[in-house]
């Protein structure tokens, strides 16, 4: 047994028992992530999608959050613009995934918060003026970075309202004509290289699908033009500074993108050239908007109504009759155009088959035009 004072030395050698619940008032998570390795922390970023961290500094203030993602996406070259060379590389997959689940929840003071937070960790803002203030093409690869970076961390996998969030901050540094290029450089057609088309929308026609994201990028500005220093006249000066980029752009592509972008956007550029007495270039757009509905298999019907709309919007008989007449010649003239093209010895077939179309397009056109008025009657 032994004596009561050796019993009393043992029980005081015994060591207290570990503790094993902490509270939140003594937990150090900072201090535990800071001691992770850069590949470690990439690890849980791949396979935990951020929430472990969002737990574990959820009684840090946002400031000291984004002061410690920034020290360890700091030693992870993927997660930078122009840093990371290789062509499958998801860097920019995993930084989304973090940032979406690091943020969710947060009020949009947060949100703004967090921008500048990404504008400063990417040098975002300077990489964006050398590429809109450069000549179009020629700083491809920070091109190329710059639409990477945006699409795929902030505006593709989001909701349209945390889309337009991140577009209006990423367009609104810049003045009109720079905000129309960094448009094209976020959502402009792809060559097959991976380079931006930006010859390709002058010297020849595009297809619909390279102009489909373009097109949904501009009817998603339109339709939340109650923003703030967001217009209808802002959205129009865009569009207008967009179609001659890096020059004036071939007349189906700047057809073929309002017709993408619905009656609505179509409608009010068409009205506010009529209206600013831009007669003679409202009816070359509507004869290639026309052209283009026939040639890509669209319903007449809608640009018939449309025209009827742009007819309408007119004072007066006299002024309604003059936007006809206008439109009626640009008719003959575009089709001279084009058959002079041909018969000159110039042989191209994609232009043979656009006389043809531009024929079938005209007595189409007319056809439901008629059709409508006598209805009507």
């Amino acid at each position: 047994m032994g004596t009561p004072t050796a019993q009393r030395s043992r029980r005081a050698r015994r060591p207290y028992p570990v503790r094993t619940v902490t509270t939140r008032s003594q937990c150090r998570p900072s201090v535990r992530f800071e001691r992770l390795p850069a590949e470690v922390f990439h690890m849980i970023l791949d396979r935990l999608s951020g929430l472990l961290f969002k737990r574990c500094t959820i009684l840090l203030p946002t400031k000291d959050r984004l002061k410690f993602i920034s020290s360890m996406f700091s030693q992870i070259p993927c997660f930078k613009l122009e840093e990371c060379t290789a062509a499958d590389c998801l860097g920019f997959y995993g930084y989304r995934v973090f940032l979406k689940t690091m943020i969710s929840g947060w009020d949009e003071v947060e949100w703004h918060r967090v921008f500048n937070f990404l504008c400063s960790f990417t040098n975002l803002l300077p990489k964006i003026k050398m590429a809109v203030t450069g000549k179009p093409g020629v700083r491809w690869y920070l091109e190329l970075q710059l639409r990477l970076f945006c699409r795929q961390v902030l505006l593709d996998p989001w909701s349209s309202k945390d889309t337009l969030f991140w577009l209006t901050r990423i367009l609104k540094p810049w003045p009109v004509v720079l905000q129309a290029r960094l448009l094209f450089i976020l959502y402009g057609p792809l060559l097959p290289g991976s380079t931006l088309a930006w010859q390709g929308m002058v010297e020849r026609e595009m297809s619909h699908s390279a102009l489909w994201n373009l097109a949904r990028v501009i009817v998603l500005l339109y339709s939340n033009l109650d923003l703030k220093d967001w217009t209808t006249d802002t959205m129009q000066t865009i569009l207008e500074e967009l179609i001659v980029l890096p020059e004036v752009w071939h007349m189906e592509n700047v057809a073929r993108l309002l017709v993408l972008c619905g009656n609505t956007v179509c409608y009010s550029i068409l009205a506010n050239k009529a209206h600013n007495g831009q007669l003679r270039q409202v009816s070359r757009l509507i004869v290639h908007i026309i052209l283009v509905c026939e040639k890509d298999g669209y319903c007449m019907n809608s640009v018939v109504k449309m025209v009827h709309q742009v007819c309408q919007s007119f004072n007066n008989t006299s002024e309604r009759f003059t936007f006809i007449q206008s439109l009626e010649d640009m008719f003959s003239e575009v089709t001279m155009e084009v058959y002079e093209f041909v018969t000159a010895g110039n042989h191209h077939e994609d232009m043979g088959q656009t006389l043809w179309s531009l024929v079938k397009s005209s007595a189409h056109f007319h056809a439901k035009f008629l059709h409508m008025f006598l209805k009507n009657e």
